[in-house]
Parts: C-alpha cells; sequence; structure tokens
C-alpha cells in the first residue's frame, strides 16, 4: 500500500472495510438494494460508517444516501463506474402503487401484510386496464392472453422490487404475501413518514404518484372531450409512464 493510499484510508474506513459485515452490505448496495431498519446488523453498520463510506463510494462516482426515513442506497452519478440497471415503466408503475398501499388504511387493518393479487387488483383500479395492456404490447386486444401476460409483468415487477429491498416475503416463498418496507417512497419522494396518511395520498395523486377512480373518471372525461388532440394523448402516457427520477 502507498503513502498516497495511506492517505485516502482513514483508520474508520480502514476499520468498516475489515469488518466482517461490509462485503455483504457492499454487494447488496452494488446491486441496488435497499438496507432499511429490517435489517438490524447491516443498518446499523451503515449508520456507524456512514460518512466514511459515502467518502468510499465517491471515489466510483455514486453517494451513499440515507433517505429521511431512514434506508440506505446508491445513487449513481451520471458518470458512476458502478454498474447501475434502469427500471421498466411497469415496475415503476408497480412501486407507485405499493407506496399507495403503504399509506392506505387497508395497511393498518391486514397488519402490513398485502398479496401479489391485491397489487394487481389496486393497479386495475387506480390505471386504465387498456392503457396497461398496450404498455406490455401495443398490438393488445384486450384478450385473456394479454391480461394473463399483464398479470405476469406485475409478478415480475414484484420481484424485481422485491430483490431491490422494497418488500419482504412473509410465510413461503411462494405464497406471494409480503410487506412493504419504507424504502417504496423512492416513488413517492415528496411523502414522508410523519405526514397526514390522507394528505400524503392526496399529494400523490396531486403529483402523478398515485391516482383514485374519481380522479381517473374526470379525467376519462377530459379526454373524451378533447378526443381529435394528440397532445392530451402524450399527456395522458405520461401519467404513468415515467423516467425514473435520480
Amino acid at each position: 500500500m502507498t503513502e498516497n493510499n495511506l492517505d485516502v484510508i482513514s483508520p474508520k474506513l480502514a476499520a468498516a472495510i475489515a469488518n466482517p459485515l461490509f462485503p455483504a452490505v457492499d454487494s447488496q448496495l452494488r446491486s441496488g438494494k435497499h438496507i432499511g431498519t429490517e435489517h438490524l446488523d447491516n443498518h446499523a453498520f451503515l449508520l456507524d460508517f456512514q460518512s466514511e463510506l459515502d467518502l468510499f463510494y465517491r471515489r466510483y462516482n455514486v453517494e451513499l444516501i440515507r433517505a429521511p426515513e431512514g434506508f440506505f442506497y446508491l445513487r449513481p452519478k451520471a458518470t458512476t463506474l458502478i454498474a447501475r440497471s434502469v427500471l421498466t415503466e411497469l415496475e415503476m408503475l408497480v412501486g407507485k402503487v405499493l407506496c399507495y398501499l403503504y399509506l392506505s388504511p387497508e395497511r393498518l387493518a391486514q397488519q402490513g401484510i398485502f398479496s401479489t393479487q391485491e397489487v394487481y387488483d389496486e393497479l386495475l383500479n387506480l390505471a386504465d386496464e387498456g392503457k396497461l395492456l398496450k404498455a406490455v404490447n401495443q398490438r393488445s386486444s384486450g384478450s385473456d392472453l394479454d391480461k394473463q401476460k399483464l398479470a405476469e409483468k406485475v409478478r415480475a415487477a414484484i420481484g424485481r422490487l422485491r430483490r431491490l429491498g422494497m418488500i419482504y416475503t412473509v410465510g413461503e416463498p411462494n405464497s406471494g404475501k409480503f410487506t412493504i418496507s419504507e424504502s417504496v417512497f423512492r416513488f413517492g419522494a415528496e411523502v414522508r413518514a410523519g405526514d397526514d396518511p390522507i394528505e400524503a395520498q392526496l399529494r400523490l395523486i396531486r403529483d402523478g404518484e398515485a391516482a383514485t377512480p374519481q380522479s381517473l373518471q374526470a379525467e376519462k372525461q377530459a379526454l373524451q372531450n378533447d378526443a381529435e388532440n394528440s397532445e392530451n394523448d402524450a399527456e395522458v402516457e405520461e401519467e404513468f409512464v415515467e423516467e425514473e427520477q435520480e
């Protein structure tokens, strides 16, 4: 190790890297996983060495972020040296639905446990099924096969978000039941844990982060009045096809 390296690596950073938890935590962060209080040891490790590890990761052009809700994740810059992946449009929409469900009264009533089917049903409730089918297959005719493919895509999206640490399986691995982590607030950054749930849901709707049947019906009426306006059609598409904000 050269003298320059000794200047870069502080004693506390060296202690963090030497910690037996570091390899697993580092691998999880690099894979895009969010680490919250559900993982007590890993979360405590990041709390203890947050400043040192943030400087460490900045050398790779990424930032170690601790969200207001407490979870950690890596936020890459444009020049990142760590491989990054981008969520699909449907995965982002499912993430917004999970955020909506996290804030819903049903979360308390159901002890925080949801199922894949509930997410799928809520997705169809909050968004136009025809447009969802078109998002999966531009040539969709609304057939049962198209709906089956949409359901499969939703399950795959939930699986991807599970790997990112946004939900946690409850019971058997194939039970389809899970709890939702606070890290879903990546999909509704303006909503924070201290907010009133009802106000939070309303703000999600106003900001395009979620929708209700009433808001969608009002929007549908407006679209019918402007059916000839292609620009309005593009705006509707953008309601649930968004780029992930970094």
